[in-house]
This record gives structure tokens, C-alpha cells and sequence, in this order.
């Protein structure tokens, strides 16, 4: 299953942000084992970048990227993702770019904490909650 994790789930578990910490962490952990493949937005290497050598320091920005790119797919943000984030309309240029590269990267949901943002993308948003939920919903139809 392929998924792209938006931003502020990504910033949840660097920044171990309450109360959304577990679920996003949880999201993660399933990317690490492999029991999804998980899509990042290219963007967001670059502020969570920024973010942690600012607050954290060049070596924890370091392994922070480190870790991001062994466990996760960055998606392609290319010229037509471009032309078709805007085709969308959505109501944030960024949350269309976000839409339109989990569309071309063949994602069945996009998880992020900015559901309202999504409303009319190709590719539905989930809250990390509620990927947890189906995804083991899923699963426990398949056993």
C-alpha cells in the first residue's frame, strides 16, 4: 500500500509533538517495518531541514535526514505535478502539491492532520488515527 505522509505528521514525530505524537509515530513505525510504503513531499526534506539545524543543531539535522531518506520514497516533484497541482483548485497551492504527487506516485491516501485542506483531491486524506484504524481494519479482513 502506498500512502504520502504530509508534513505535520512527519514534524509530530521529530518535534514529538502532543497529543499527536503516538498516531503519527505509529504511521511511521509501520513505514520502517514495511507494511506500507511511504511517500514524502520532496518540500518537506528542506523545512524539516531548516527546522531541526535551527533548533537542534547540524548533526541532529543530519541524522534526521538520514533517517528520512533510508525509510521513506521522496515523491517526484516534477514540472507536471506542478501543472496538475493547479489544475485542482484546492484551497493552499502547497496541499495541492501534496495531492497531485500522491496521485502520480499511485498513493491510496494521503496521511496528514490538515484534512480540510484536502476536500476535493484525488487522493483522500486520512488523520493518522484514522489510517491506523483502517489499515488494521483491512488487514483483519484479510486474515
Amino acid at each position: 500500500m502506498n500512502v504520502l505522509l504530509d508534513l505535520n505528521v512527519l514534524l509530530d514525530v521529530i518535534q514529538r509533538r502532543e497529543p499527536h505524537f503516538g498516531a503519527s509515530a505509529a504511521v511511521c513505525a509501520m513505514a520502517v517495518r514495511k507494511e506500507i510504503h511511504a511517500f514524502i513531499p520532496a518540500h518537506a526534506l528542506t523545512t524539516i531541514s531548516y527546522i531541526v539545524r535551527k533548533y537542534a543543531g547540524p548533526k541532529k539535522e543530519t541524522e534526521t535526514l538520514d533517517w528520512l531518506l533510508t525509510h521513506f520514497t521522496v515523491a517526484t516533484l516534477d514540472h507536471p505535478n506542478m501543472i496538475r497541482a493547479r489544475s485542482l483548485r484546492l484551497s493552499d497551492f502547497e496541499d495541492a502539491v501534496v495531492a497531485a504527487t500522491a496521485e502520480s506516485s499511485l498513493c491510496t491516501a494521503i496521511v496528514s492532520r490538515n484534512l480540510a485542506d484536502f476536500k476535493g483531491s484525488p487522493v483522500p486524506a486520512l488523520a493518522p488515527e484514522e489510517f491506523l484504524v483502517d489499515f488494521d481494519t483491512n488487514r483483519s479482513h484479510l486474515c
